[in-house]
């Protein structure tokens, strides 16, 4: 039977933007050095840019070689992004008894997305592993040259084993996808690249407050830069104290941060271009396979691809037997989804858009006047070979708006 070009939700409300290209943060970063040297502006300060990104380029064990091309790739392509926590001199004053205690000097891979992209037709698949997942970890080895044998371990403890490509081992073998690319972020970082693009607007349904990061914030709205981005993504008791919830706020600020990516406000500015590309280049560590010209390869195969085709879906899990806190995998909810990238399917969201309520899906207005209302709009129909995933799998596409559920009452 043909295949249909869609991945969809069940609570899928919202058509595709009618924009140049939808990409993701870090392939977005990609086109806007094209675009940015085709405009013949900065073209001078590309070899810089390639510079300051390769200069700490990370080597990958065990992992295929990068085709030269990006088309070559059959069956799709996976990266691995890893977003680490650390005290960085510049803003380890905002993170209190984290920077001031005996594990300052430590370096945790808090965020863990692999970021999957199709083959024809082209989709693209954003799974998120909670920080607080314990999982047996293959061995692999360290940043020393000594060998680390594996074991049981949560899982944003294996960059202070063993660095990314710790991480790249534990999340192939537990997904059982090959990644051949993988870069880190500091929150620093995302702050600086936040901050280069003018800031992304977020939505709370209520209103949220956290001592642990300093929020107070009313319902609504809001423009996060700077430290307020930050808050936002390390908030846990802002949407009601579990990590599994946070995860889902990510997400709110991914989706929300492709779609400022790919305005006119950001597209048509040059200045903001080269700000924005220069900014996450010299804010990102990638392997040694993750080379300038690869992300450009990346970024043009997805930036047609539509907003109801870019799902954020989180790893299912359950609550480890020994520590309530914390979870492990849930493998068989998860098989369903590994089948699915695989075999180059569609998958269907049965579940939620977020874990433990973390957020909820809202109905924008119609920015078109003539546009039918949200009560006319139905959910769109799978396709017939779309893989529908267990309830306890939550998510939600780019297409979707969502608000942090907050943990005020109204």
């Amino acid at each position: 039977m043909a295949r249909r070009r869609r991945t969809v939700a069940r609570h899928a409300r919202l058509t595709s933007p009618s924009i140049g290209g939808q990409l993701l943060t870090l392939v977005a970063v990609a086109v806007a050095v094209v675009l940015v040297a085709a405009a013949g502006t900065v073209a001078y300060a590309t070899y810089d840019l390639a510079a300051s990104f390769t200069e700490d380029a990370v080597v990958l064990e065990d992992q295929p070689a990068p085709p030269p091309d990006i088309g070559a790739i059959e069956g799709g392509v996976n990266l691995l992004v890893t977003g680490i926590d650390e005290c960085e001199p510049e803003y380890a004053h905002f993170f209190g008894g984290r920077c001031t205690g005996k594990d300052a000097a430590s370096r945790l891979n808090d965020v863990n997305i692999l970021l999957h992209i199709s083959d024809a037709p082209r989709r693209v698949t954003v799974v998120s592993f909670p920080r607080d997942l314990i999982l047996q970890a293959p061995g692999c080895t360290r940043t020393d040259g000594s060998r680390w044998g594996g074991g049981t371990v949560q899982i944003n403890e294996l960059y202070s084993i063993g660095g990314l490509n710790c991480v790249a081992n534990t999340v192939a073998d537990v997904s059982d996808q090959e990644i051949p690319f993988a870069a880190t972020v500091t929150f620093g970082g995302v702050i600086e690249i936040t901050d280069a693009v003018g800031g992304v607007e977020v939505c709370l349904a209520r209103g949220m407050r956290d001592k642990e990061t300093g929020i107070d914030w009313p319902a609504g709205p809001r423009t996060i830069a700077g430290i307020e981005a930050l808050q936002f993504l390390r908030t846990r008791y802002g949407v009601g104290g579990s990590d599994l919830a946070r995860v889902s706020n990510q997400q709110q600020y991914m989706s929300r941060l492709a779609r400022k990516l790919v305005s006119e406000e950001v597209l048509a500015d040059p200045a903001t271009l080269y700000r924005l590309a220069a900014t996450a280049l010299r804010n990102v560590d990638p392997s040694t396979s993750l080379k300038p010209l690869t992300l450009v390869q990346i970024a043009l195969a997805v930036k047609d691809v539509p907003f109801e085709e870019i799902v954020f879906v989180q790893y299912p899990t359950l609550t480890a037997p020994t520590d309530a806190d914390r979870v492990v995998p849930n493998y068989s909810a998860a098989e369903p989804l590994w089948q699915a990238l695989a075999e180059n399917r569609p998958i269907e969201l049965t579940g939620g858009v977020g874990a433990n309520n973390g957020v909820v899906e809202v109905t924008p207005e119609p920015t078109d006047p003539a546009a039918p209302s949200p009560t006319e709009t139905a959910a769109p129909t799978p396709p017939s070979d779309a893989v529908a995933l267990p309830p306890s799998v939550t998510g939600s596409t780019a297409a979707q708006e969502t608000c942090s559920a907050g943990n005020l009452s109204d």
